[in-house]
């Protein structure tokens, strides 16, 4: 039924970046009819059936770091959550989805990406039930780490699909704007879709709806899913993956423990013992076989800055959301559906500015966006930061929500296609995990370092006799200011690493 197709290694691999200024990028032939290529495209109709697919997983697994934020105050009053239980609900999907994206990344390659894709959207599904019917706090950050762990099957399993569906020319830019705005537009379609579920029928709901999209994928992706493999004979790097799902897991937890103090012992030991740990991961890494991540993934310049802009990208839409949705319900006192409606200004500033800057990419090349998206975007962030407790929703919230979105608009064009450019075939799945995992990690790291400025900041207020909405805003507006400085050193990163011609950056054939 379904069609394998398997790579061999460096064939057909898309030229690299790392060319010498001035020096040719040579570029191999568009695959043949009947070469035995996993770069050979599906029908032309299967291709764009399979782009749906492949979006609204993505869509899936993005909105799941923040439908369930909206959701958390009602959530916490049924449940009995303390308030780091509340955190550990988004952080627990964030982080095992982060740390274990590689090892996924590495299975898809090995089993088959359609095999990897199908059985991780089941699990999602099954993991969503459980969390739609749990009835206790340690049951519910146990399905959302449940979701984390098939979503890092399943994620980088449909982007290397995505890259070898669409693989060279302006398809492939259409392909990856579109999943890039999907991506990016994600995270505050799940904050509408939580506040809708959340008050026409409860919390429960921003779980048992991933069931539909569940079984969407499944029944469509059965049909229009072409399946691919890396490199035969590849082991699994059990090493490898042990040190990097202790490793991240220690430096985050770590980063959580921080509240407490930073001289504490705990604290200390997990953000040393992480440190060791991927510091072992990379040594591993650079001496087996057939590694978990490839080094010359991430020592490409441009994938490297690409994966950096990604991971601040994720502490902004997982990490300061978060704080968006407690300010408008806690502090304006918004109903949830009020307060999902009232952030979908940022999903429709991003959905506006896409298709401009695709149309523009081809003309001006990826490296303006992706300096200019982050500080529109840290522009939002400062605007937001100066909310207060008296303050108004249009004055001090919505002009800040729709440069955020523009901001981010601007850099989800050519992120995708510039963290996967130059990458052999073989090390499809590795790369699009590493895609996915600066997302996610980013956001878990955010997340708890955010805890720990509002935290701070709101304690401050606190002794200045400041009331608790006024304290709670005075730790909102802190947590924008630190991710507006994090968007400008994006930016920065960015004008550093993303270098190239236009025919580097944008190669239009494989």
């Amino acid at each position: 039924m379904t069609r394998s197709l398997d790579t061999a290694p460096e064939t057909g691999s898309i030229p690299t970046t790392g060319a010498p200024a001035g020096s040719a990028v040579p570029s191999a032939p568009r695959p043949s009819a009947g070469a035995p290529s996993a770069l050979r495209p599906a029908a032309p109709a299967r291709r764009w059936w399979a782009l749906a697919v492949i979006a609204l997983t993505q869509l899936v697994v993005v909105l799941d770091g923040t439908i369930v934020n909206i959701a958390l105050p009602q959530a916490q009053r049924d449940l009995g959550l303390t308030d780091a239980e509340r955190q550990w609900v988004v952080t627990a999907y964030a982080l095992v989805f982060g740390a274990l994206l590689l090892l996924g990344g590495r299975i898809a390659d090995a089993w088959g990406r359609k095999r990897a894709f199908m059985a991780g959207m089941i699990g999602f599904g099954l993991a969503s039930l459980y969390g739609g019917l749990a009835q206790s706090a340690a049951e519910l950050v146990v399905a959302r780490g449940l979701q984390g762990l098939c979503a890092a099957l399943l994620a980088p399993a449909a982007l290397a699909l995505l890259t070898v569906t669409f693989p060279f020319g302006r398809e492939r830019n259409t392909a990856f704007a579109v999943y890039g705005a999907v991506a990016g537009s994600g995270a505050a379609v799940g904050l509408l879709l939580g506040g809708l579920l959340t008050e026409v029928a409860s919390w429960r709901w921003c779980l048992l709806v991933n069931l539909a999209f569940v079984a969407v994928a499944v029944i469509v992706g059965a049909f229009v899913l072409v399946e691919s493999r890396g490199q035969r004979g590849a082991g699994v790097d059990a090493w490898g993956a042990f040190t990097a799902v202790l490793g991240f897991g220690a430096l985050v937890y770590g980063f959580t423990l921080a509240e407490e103090g930073w001289t504490s012992a705990g604290t200390i030991g997990c953000l040393v013992g992480g440190a060791v740990l991927l510091a072992l991961f990379v040594w591993i890494e650079s001496r087996v076989a057939h590694p978990l991540l490839p080094l010359r993934v991430v020592a490409h310049r441009v994938r490297a800055g690409a994966y950096l802009v990604q991971a601040v990208v994720g502490s902004v839409l997982i990490g300061a959301t978060l704080y968006l949705t407690l300010h408008l319900q806690l502090v304006l006192g918004m109903a949830p559906l009020h307060a999902g409606l009232a952030t979908v200004v940022m999903t429709v500033s991003t959905l506006l500015v896409v298709p401009v800057f695709t149309r523009l990419l081809p003309a001006i090349g990826p490296r303006p966006l992706m300096v200019a998206g982050p500080v529109v975007a840290a522009a939002g962030m400062l605007w937001l930061s100066r909310i207060t407790a008296d303050g108004d929703y249009l004055a001090q919230v919505l002009p800040g929500l729709i440069l955020l979105g523009a901001g981010l608009g601007m850099v989800f064009v050519p992120l995708q296609n510039l963290a996967l450019i130059g990458v052999a075939p073989q090390d499809a799945g590795a790369a699009s995990a590493t895609v996915n995992a600066s997302m996610q990690l980013g956001g878990s790291i955010g997340l708890s370092l955010f805890a720990l400025v509002a935290a701070s900041r709101s304690a401050q207020a606190a002794t200045t006799g400041a009331s608790d909405a006024e304290a709670l805003a005075s730790g909102s507006g802190a947590v924008f200011l630190a991710a507006a400085g994090a968007l400008l050193i994006a930016a920065v990163i960015a004008l550093v690493c993303i270098r190239g011609a236009k025919s580097e950056l944008m190669p239009e054939h494989a």
